[in-house]
């Protein structure tokens, strides 16, 4: 375990930096509620009758004056968004760091598998991403305390366990795409969360992009189908496993086999 103590110490400052970030967002967004409640009913007519940009975001389907509704449209952005980058550079460095920083020669002298090494680093993606939900939960319930709302907790609960699939999901595909790389993949990382986005976006819009939900995991993770409906779409969610399943199998047999440079 000592490579996987090593991965949290080596991230401790980014997962610092970006949980602080994301719960700070999330904080804000809950404690200027009680000043903009009495204007919600208002906003939520309004954003219900603006066509294809209420169906974008899922404003068509729920009552932004409730706080549940709120939460799950505006705070449910912050928390998809900056998850999902968070776990898109996690996974995406992942592996191709070693080549990049040249400590893959160090690293793989030492008497531990491949196989273990890439065990490790994703156990320590996990990790992080499960720290992160964990500091932003606990947050979220302290500023819902504070601004005295009681949710519904079921919905609550979904929609935090729906982005939590979402980050692993993400995390665990560009993980894979870390195994063909060996420099900075930042960039493709960043942009696989921002194209999954727009993806499930698009297919707000139209019945006929309807499809494009069981490639992006934002499709199980909109808000406004959550609440509704009351539970995950398990045909989406069930694709999203697969593919989980499909970026670490890659890496495990990419970096078993890899030309380290």
């Amino acid at each position: 375990m000592t490579l996987f103590r090593h991965e949290l110490r080596q991230g401790r400052k980014a997962l610092l930096i970006w949980t602080v970030i994301i719960a700070f967002m999330l904080a804000v967004c809950i404690l200027i509620y009680p000043e903009m409640e009495s204007q919600m009913t208002e906003i939520s007519g309004m954003f219900s009758d603006m066509g294809s940009f209420s169906a974008a975001f899922g404003m068509d389907k729920i009552n932004f004056g409730e706080f549940t509704g709120y939460f799950g449209v505006e705070c449910g952005n912050v928390l998809g968004l900056g998850g999902a980058f968070f776990a898109a550079l996690l996974g995406i460095s992942a592996l191709a760091k070693e080549e990049k920083e040249h400590t893959a020669e160090f690293l793989l002298t030492h008497p531990v598998s491949r196989g273990k090494v890439a065990a490790q680093k994703l156990g320590a993606v996990f990790a992080q991403i499960i720290i992160l939900n964990a500091a932003v939960i606990g947050i979220v319930t302290l500023s819902t305390l504070l601004v005295g709302e009681s949710p519904d907790v079921k919905s609550f609960a979904l929609l935090f366990l729906a982005y939590f699939i979402l980050q692993i999901e993400i995390a665990s595909i560009c993980f894979g795409i870390s195994a063909f790389m060996n420099g900075s993949g930042s960039g493709i990382g960043l942009g696989a969360a921002v194209l999954f986005y727009f993806l499930n976006i698009i297919s707000n819009l139209t019945v006929d992009a309807k499809f494009l939900k069981y490639i992006t995991p934002f499709g199980y993770t909109d808000g406004a189908d959550i609440i509704v409906n009351g539970c995950m779409e398990i045909k989406y969610l069930s694709v999203g496993l697969v593919l989980s399943v499909i970026g670490i199998v890659t890496a495990f047999f990419l970096y078993g086999k890899k030309d380290i440079q």
